[in-house]
């Protein structure tokens, strides 16, 4: 099996960036192939029916593949990192609008402590008037997290206004709440200083110009067949493939600051490689490099600008990445981390959301997370006295909490020197092989979804 990984790494991988063998770049073809074991760990507990994986250090990809297919039923197609397009779900919160945000920033055209107000007049009425773009990209404006704007509105227009007249929770810069509400007023002022829609401007200014053919929002028809399906029953009442998940995007017109865009591996290995090369990729600069550093650099707490930064066991992140590692999660089960001490970035997608079978395919996903970004760093092997040992299991291995056995109590009868006694124990009966899953439910929370 490592043989025919090892030849199947050396070929290539279409559109995204070129593949070279691990040891080509120092890392180790054995340890990534672990990735199969965990991956496929997470697929046979029913967490995803499949995934697409992709990591890469300078500058080439050294391990791309797909797992399972794009649905569950046994003629789906099976997933392709270079052909498969997932719902980014949050992923569209730096992919799109926190990149879009650097890029104003570059021209001058977007302050960070400029006042939201400034560039949204709408946007006004007492605590909001102080609202600067930094707190918004740190989550830290005192907005709450979310509303049902797909409750609220019957148009695009009205729930855009639904987001501007969101009451705020608390002051200003006092507390955190990680809002989808903010990240999608940051859109609203990329659209409102370029004069554009945050497609068209991130078309033209991101994903044309760095080859990304495969992302965008609202794919056409033509596409349905190679994007993976979400939700099966959500409040729209039809099965979701090429369509954005979250219920607030689709209200806003499914062009959203929080979520809507589409992609493939392949092409978001390219956008991670334009940020580990400090905002350029094949001569083509899209943001300079000293804005990158400043919007990945940790600022409060987690947060840096739009991004979320790596922590110990937090975040799907991992244990192993370097502490300026920066990424984010989307819920639909994307993750995308970077870590630019080692040159090195991991991308998984998945379609979590998708009728999974496990009891707690959450858990399933941030194990699974976590697994691939520990491999990708216990992978790198080209200096010496910092080569990390390999555990001796990961957590797709102990599958803790995925579909946990049911716990009965029985009593029985024991006797010790002293005399006979009573004696209760647990005793761990795992539940039927054959119990049905439980019948998908339609999301009622519009709470993010990232």
């Amino acid at each position: 099996m490592l043989v025919s990984l090892i030849a199947a790494l050396a070929l290539g991988f279409g559109d995204g960036l070129p593949g070279k063998h691990p040891a080509a770049v120092g890392m180790s073809a054995k340890r990534l192939a672990a990735i199969d074991r965990v991956v496929g760990r997470g697929i046979r507990a029913g967490g995803f029916p499949g995934a697409s994986v992709i990591v890469g250090r300078r500058g080439a990809a050294v391990f791309s593949k797909g797992y399972g297919r794009l649905g569950w039923a046994k003629d789906a197609s099976r997933v392709d990192p270079d052909a498969s397009i997932y719902d980014l779900a949050s992923l569209t919160k730096v992919v799109g609008t926190t990149t879009a945000i650097m890029i104003l920033y570059d021209e001058g055209r977007v302050s960070l402590d400029a006042r939201v107000v400034d560039y949204l007049p709408a946007f006004t009425g007492g605590w909001k008037d102080s609202i600067t773009i930094r707190q918004l990209l740190t989550h830290r404006s005192g907005l709450p997290a979310s509303r049902d704007l797909w409750k609220l509105a019957t148009n695009p227009q009205e729930a855009r206004l639904g987001v501007i007249d969101a009451t705020l929770q608390c002051r200003p810069g006092v507390c955190f709440e990680y809002s989808d509400l903010g990240m999608v007023l940051l859109g609203m002022v990329v659209e409102t200083v370029s004069g554009e829609g945050l497609d068209r401007f991130l078309n033209k200014r991101v994903f044309e110009p760095l080859g990304m053919t495969s992302t965008f929002f609202r794919p056409v028809p033509e596409l349905r067949p190679r994007i993976a399906p979400t939700d099966v029953s959500p409040p729209r009442g039809y099965p979701l493939r090429g369509e954005v998940a979250d219920e607030n995007a689709y209200a806003l017109g499914g062009i959203a600051g929080h979520a809507g865009l589409f992609s493939t591996a392949s092409d978001i290995s390219v956008f991670a490689q334009m940020m580990l090369n400090g905002g350029e990729y094949n001569g083509v600069r899209i943001v300079s490099d000293s804005t990158i550093a400043l919007f990945t650099r940790r600022t409060a707490g987690t947060r840096a600008l739009g991004w979320d930064t790596a922590e110990d066991n937090g975040g799907g992140s991992g244990a192993y990445l370097s502490g300026r590692s920066y990424g984010h999660t989307g819920y639909t089960g994307t993750s995308l981390w970077i870590d630019p001490d080692r040159e090195l970035f991991v991308v998984l997608f998945t379609n979590r959301v998708h009728a999974a079978r496990a009891r707690r395919p959450a858990k399933v996903i941030s194990d699974v997370r976590a697994d691939v970004a520990d491999l990708a760093a216990l992978s790198v092997t080209d200096d010496p006295q910092h080569v990390l040992a390999m555990p001796r299991s990961f957590r797709a291995d102990k599958a803790s909490g995925w579909n946990r056995p049911v716990r009965v109590q029985r009593s029985k009868s024991s006797k010790n020197r002293r005399g006979a006694r009573r004696v209760t124990t647990k005793t761990s009966v795992k539940a039927p092989a054959k119990k049905p899953a439980a019948k998908p439910t339609a999301t009622t929370s519009a709470r993010p979804r990232g």
